[in-house]
Parts: C-alpha cells; structure tokens; sequence
C-alpha cells in the first residue's frame, strides 16, 4: 500500500478513479521504460540463473544425476519466481526500481502475489505465442497497459516523477 504522502501528491481525482488518465505524467514514458527495466531484469536474472545452474550443477552431479529433473524445474521456473516475488512484495522488480515505475492494482494499492503471479505468467505466455507483438497492444490505449496488465487488474506507473 502506498505512503499517505504518495496519496496526498495530487495523483488522484477526488470523485474519479485512482490513476486517472487525467495525469498523465504518471504514464509518462511507461513503455520505454517498461522495456529498459526488462533489460535490466534479464542481465540481473541472467547472473542469479548462472550462480544458481552452478550450484545445482554440483549437486546433479554429487547425487549422481538423481536431481536433475528438479534442478531444470527451478532453472526454468526462476524468471516466474524473480518476477511474481518482487512485484508480490515490492510492487517492483529490481529493473523497475531503477527506472522508476512500479505495479500498482486498479486501486492504487501494490499487487498481491496471485496478482503478481498472472501478471507475469500471462507475459510470459502471451509473449512466448506472439512473438512479442502482443505488446503492441500498449500503443493502443492512454494508460499503456498491455494484455497481462488487464488480466491482473493492474497498470504500471511511474513511481517518483522527476
């Protein structure tokens, strides 16, 4: 839940919805920077996932490849955990942090973890049947929400305006 102070800053209408398109600097280059903290979240879970495939590496082979199917489950499994795990807690991956946007619910209140959960597994699955041009469809409307946006019930906004 955001601070009283983020409340009081004059981002909400007093009789409209939270977030109301009527402050747009709110999603103020939200797509461009959606996209530099994606980049920032791949390299981030680029080194956890080498970190983590050498640890599991050793422990396949110290049980002599007894683990190996759980090992390639975690591995493929970390990008959800990373993502449904920083946005369940913090509203925002460590990406996002440094570009200045967080998740936020229709209500302006930080995501729970099943809301993180569809949020990043319907990313993950969208994008992964499109070939990424799903997310074309945030050119499309005022608060550049995308398809998983919509199906968690949040948008992405920035977090500190400058």
């Amino acid at each position: 839940m955001h601070s009283p102070e983020h409340r009081d800053a004059g981002f909400n209408e007093p009789e409209g919805p939270p977030y109301s398109i009527e402050h747009p600097e709110l999603f103020e280059e939200v797509a461009r920077r959606r996209i530099a903290a994606y980049v920032i979240d791949l390299l981030v879970l680029g080194l956890v996932w080498l970190a983590l495939s050498l640890a599991l590496g050793l422990l396949t082979i110290l049980s002599f490849g007894l683990l190996a199917p759980a090992n390639l489950f975690i591995l493929a499994a970390l990008p959800l955990i990373y993502n449904t795990g920083f946005v369940g807690f913090r509203g925002a991956t460590p990406g996002m942090r440094i570009m200045d946007i967080e998740v936020v619910t229709l209500t302006g209140d930080r995501p729970d973890y099943l809301q993180a959960f569809i949020l990043i597994a319907v990313f993950y699955l969208s994008v992964s049947l499109t070939a990424w041009f799903i997310l074309l469809i945030a050119l499309f409307n005022d608060r550049r929400r995308m398809l998983h946006d919509v199906a968690a019930g949040t948008m992405v906004i920035r977090s500190r305006l400058t």
